[in-house]
């Protein structure tokens, strides 16, 4: 057997509406909806730079359904660039490709095999004794266990399976289309498995390999870290090496900063820009895009419940004044008052403090929920939208006490942001 390399990636997500992300900073929503085409032209150079034999696209090219043509158009150019350099790629389209009315009309160069909706086929390179098997998605919602439909393996070739799947165990919040266990494939004699549709990178199995490589381009906060693709080398019937390479443009970063021991706001602005600071030199020179939270226990707790759109300020200020390309997403407040602040004192502002934590829970609870009940009926019912509002029945209650003590405590740590 012959030795070559191939690239394994999925969940490109080309074109990607990023609608949540535009309504706070249409101008990084933009930044990120293009770093998702640069990031695929890094995956074209990076695969002709080490001399891959062929590509293979675990599905969700695009994401769902295309607002215009200007996407289909950028990937077929740039298979067509593969193709220059002959190299094959082997792609099965996923659930949001299934639905896109788009993908039917693009029209691929010679080197391009979309694998079919009707059943697992096979394509075989006996220059190199490989065989790649794979099927696509008919529609976007498939509960099928697609891999069961997967030819045995051939002999004597190394066997890849391209599979679009939420394997049991890590959907995670991805649904659960094309349910399969690791362990049927494993058994299944192939020597790779290319998985695509969960968008964290993770190497399930390493006898034989079943690996998702995660997403080009992280799209979310949900999505932090390093995101790329898959390089793999075989020698010899053999996987010899796997190596995941970083080909994102924009990064996601969430931040916990822990102000348990900061004297005063300096310090804790400080704290921030250094943990912002080591976050950009991980990134190696990528814009970041941040979600950060502010925790511990400390005497400026109250403070930032009544000051937190200032410190916000004061840290998207830090973020500007960095050589980096930082972007602030959110600032959020995890933070609580230390037990030696929590006793009150005998002042009238101590007496109102004591009163609004003795407050029955069921008063706020039921004022809260007529506030809930105005919104919702405001909105579209959704699974998002029910959820949010659990979260704030849990948590509003707590954050509304915190919240009226600050004001009317003077027992809080001085010098909070103007």
């Amino acid at each position: 057997m012959t030795s070559f390399k191939f690239l394994h990636a999925a969940d490109l997500h080309l074109d990607s509406p990023l609608l949540g992300l535009a309504t706070k900073s249409p101008e990084f929503a933009q930044r990120v909806e293009d770093a998702s085409r640069q990031a695929f032209d890094n995956l074209v150079d990076l695969t002709i730079a080490e001399e891959c034999r062929f590509v293979v696209l675990a599905g969700d090219v695009f994401d769902g359904e295309l607002r215009n043509m200007r996407a289909g158009l950028f990937f077929v150019d740039r298979l067509r660039k593969l193709a220059a350099a002959g190299i094959k790629v082997f792609m099965v389209l996923g659930n949001h490709d299934a639905e896109n009315r788009f993908v039917s009309k693009l029209r691929f160069s010679d080197n391009v095999h979309v694998f079919s909706t009707r059943k697992a086929e096979t394509c075989r390179l006996d220059d190199i004794a490989a065989a790649i098997h794979g099927r696509s998605f008919p529609q976007r919602e498939v509960s099928e266990n697609l891999a069961q439909t997967y030819p045995a393996p051939m002999p004597n070739v190394f066997n890849i399976g391209v599979l679009h799947t939420a394997c049991i165990g890590r959907e995670g919040y991805h649904a659960a289309y094309a349910p399969c266990s690791v362990e049927q494939l494993a058994n299944h004699g192939y020597d790779y498995w290319a998985l695509g549709h969960v968008h964290t990178r993770d190497v399930l199995s390493e006898d034989p390999y079943i690996v998702y490589p995660g997403n080009l381009q992280g799209r979310t906060p949900r999505e932090t870290g390093a995101k790329g693709a898959t390089l793999v080398e075989v020698r010899d019937g053999t996987v010899a090496t796997i190596e995941h390479r970083a080909l994102d443009l924009v990064r996601w970063v969430t931040l916990d900063v822990d102000l348990g021991s900061v004297g005063d706001v300096a310090a804790i602005l400080s704290r921030v820009r250094e943990a912002l600071q080591a976050s950009s030199a991980a990134a190696e020179g990528r814009a970041l895009a941040v979600r950060l939270t502010l925790t511990g226990a400390t005497p400026f707790h109250g403070e930032l419940q009544v000051n937190i759109e200032a410190m916000r300020e004061e840290i998207a200020t830090i973020c500007a004044g960095l050589a980096e390309d930082v972007w602030l997403e959110r600032v959020a407040l995890g933070t609580s008052r230390p037990m030696a602040v929590m006793s009150i004192d005998p002042s009238i502002a101590g007496q109102i403090e004591q009163e609004l934590r003795g407050a029955p829970a069921a008063v706020l609870e039921e004022r809260l929920e007529k506030r809930l009940l105005e919104v919702a009926a405001k909105m579209p019912a959704s699974a998002r939208l029910a959820e949010l509002l659990e979260r704030l029945r849990t948590e509003a209650p707590a954050r509304a006490v915190d919240l009226a003590t600050a004001l009317v405590s003077d027992q809080g740590g001085t010098g909070a942001p103007d």
